[in-house]
């Protein structure tokens, strides 16, 4: 059974013209033509790809990615046993990192010296004390929420509304950049994604890249953070991830 690239970029969630990139740098060229000329994918060259889009949402570089993939010393076990081992590390190193990289929505809300009144005029219905006990249980020891703490006991209410402006303006630019069909790859998007980390960075803690990455993961494998961040649009969340870590590997 054969599968046209529409097919291919469809069931693998990447765009046709990754899949020509990769035909024309010679990473995955398809195993067959139709008689228009048209390229035609078997199962061996899915296997391949989604080869080739581990090792790439990992950040290897194309050609690492086709220097693992051909090696002639390599068996399909070997690269099993070695993507496990990626996986484990990655995995490790995201736990390591995760009591300060979820401190993002809610720790830099800790300590807001305002009167309800006034919580309720910068954040609406969102009471950001709700969260406050649960935040410093899990992360109080973390130099992110030690930070964040700083910043926060300053804030005034003109601080807070300044900052929350801020992030709607970033939130509004990302739902058109998903209105106007770009790709969260695309160097809008990652641009974007770039004005994130730096507004974190400016308003809460320093947000490194690693950091950046956890929050991208949290994003959507927590649910209360998906949920606020979809308000602006159903999918922001998704995307929002997917840019932060292409704008990541491309400054790995």
């Amino acid at each position: 059974m054969s599968y046209s690239v529409g097919q291919v970029a469809g069931v693998a969630g990447i765009t046709v013209r990754a899949l020509h990139h990769y035909d024309e740098i010679g990473l995955l060229c398809p195993s067959g033509r139709s008689h228009a000329g048209h390229r035609r994918y078997d199962d061996a060259d899915l296997d391949r790809l989604q080869q080739i889009l581990f090792y790439r949402e990992l950040g290897f570089p194309l050609d690492e990615v086709a220097a693992l993939l051909d090696d002639p010393d390599a068996d399909p076990q070997e690269h099993l046993r070695h993507q496990q081992r990626l996986l484990n590390a990655r995995i490790a190193k995201l736990e390591e990192m995760a009591a300060a990289v979820e401190t993002a929505m809610e720790a830099r809300k800790m300590g807001i010296n305002l009167t309800p009144e006034e919580k309720f005029e910068v954040f609406g219905d969102f009471d950001p004390d709700e969260y406050a006990e649960e935040a410093e249980q899990r992360w109080g020891g973390t130099d992110p929420y030690k930070e964040s703490q700083r910043r926060a006991a300053s804030y005034t209410k003109e601080d807070w509304q300044r900052i929350q402006a801020e992030s709607d303006e970033i939130n509004r630019r990302f739902v058109e950049l998903m209105e106007s069909g770009a790709e969260p790859r695309s160097e809008a998007a990652m641009g974007l994604a770039e004005e994130h980390r730096q507004w974190i960075s400016s308003n809460d803690y320093t947000c490194t890249y690693e950091i950046h990455t956890g929050l991208a993961e949290m994003y959507i494998a927590d649910q209360r953070f998906t949920t606020n961040i979809d308000k602006a649009k159903p999918g922001l969340a998704g995307y929002l991830r997917e840019a932060i870590l292409a704008n990541v590997i491309r400054n790995g």
